[in-house]
């Protein structure tokens, strides 16, 4: 993995361990998530850890997003685009291809 549930749970201010299994998976699916964003492994494109911090905060983002979010759909609550937040951090490294 990439980030560590213990990093996850600090950006999200969770002290406990009843979400340890949600977390993780959670996590493994961001790290996939982004994998496929950008076009390339981050474990393969750089050496061991030093995947850029910012990339890490993209997972980090992406979980605390799922983890607040766990339906398919909001109902009743205006969501905002956060600026700074995913999207614009993967692009950054994207392998672009055509």
């Amino acid at each position: 993995m990439i980030v560590q549930l213990d990093e996850v749970k600090e950006n999200l201010n969770i002290t406990g361990n009843d979400d340890d299994g949600l977390l993780a998976r959670q996590i493994a699916a961001a790290e996939s998530h982004i994998n496929r964003l950008l076009g390339f492994q981050m474990e393969t494109e750089f050496p061991a850890d030093t995947v850029p911090a910012d990339l890490k905060q993209a997972i980090c983002h992406l979980v605390g997003h799922w983890y607040e979010n766990r339906e398919a759909t909001i109902a009743g609550i205006s969501l905002v685009h956060v600026p700074y937040s995913v999207q614009e951090i993967v692009r950054e490294y994207r392998n672009w291809s055509f």
